[in-house]
């Protein structure tokens, strides 16, 4: 073994090590994901249209907005909370962007309906985008401004700062895609069925194609 390459082996070993944490760092900035935060009334609608698109590694129902710590369903329900339901959406953003999914937020709920949303009305299924910076909170005001102009009507969804969000029970988590049985006004069903049936019922769809047409994202599913 020559002198060179006694000296040339740890430089080829270190440069390799280098290598190898580069190349590592590359990959976990490659699986970074970014979490989005909206409110478009029942929340079991809302996570199954977000879980549905490409680049969404999942959707998380919930509460958040108002002040009261640890909010159930009922008390939300009961309004005076100040929470509404809302949906946390985890996102790759090298496959799905934030404007993208603003753009189809936008157009997946009645954003020029202030009392609530389609049949369920009051406080807590009012819409909102909540954001965590101010380069979210310009995506969303830009996002906002061109659902406005495109839809030609006053939108009041309001763009709001982002507080502590509160997972739901068990219960209504992927309520959309759940086998458990529920008794419903036509007889026991599964959640899924029953999810089918409430969407269909409370106009979501209808009222959202009304509004958008062929660009509603999800209108129908």
């Amino acid at each position: 073994m020559t002198a060179h390459f006694k000296t040339a082996k740890p430089i080829l070993l270190f440069a390799a090590i280098l290598l190898g944490l580069f190349a590592n760092h590359t990959r976990a900035q490659g699986t970074e994901t970014r979490t989005a935060i909206f409110a478009g009334g029942c929340f079991w609608c809302v996570e199954a249209d977000f879980e549905a698109v490409p680049g969404v590694r999942g959707a998380v129902s919930g509460f958040t907005g108002g002040t009261t710590t640890n909010p159930t369903y009922k008390r939300v329900s009961r309004g005076g909370t100040g929470h509404l339901e809302a949906v946390a959406i985890t996102y790759d953003p090298a496959i799905v962007s934030y404007a993208q999914l603003l753009h189809m937020f936008f157009r997946s709920i009645d954003a020029t309906d202030a009392g609530g949303q389609f049949c369920d009305r009051g406080e807590s299924y009012s819409t909102a985008v909540f954001v965590s910076d101010p380069v979210e909170k310009a995506a969303a005001e830009a996002a906002r401004a061109q659902a406005q102009a495109d839809l030609g009507q006053p939108i009041v969804t309001p763009i709001r700062r982002a507080g502590r969000f509160y997972p739901v029970g068990a219960y209504h988590q992927d309520y959309y895609k759940q086998t458990g049985t529920v008794l419903t006004r036509y007889g026991p069903k599964s959640k899924a069925e029953a999810y089918k049936r409430y969407r269909k019922a409370c106009g979501r769809d209808a009222r959202v194609r009304a509004l958008w047409g062929d660009a509603a994202p999800f209108a129908g599913s």
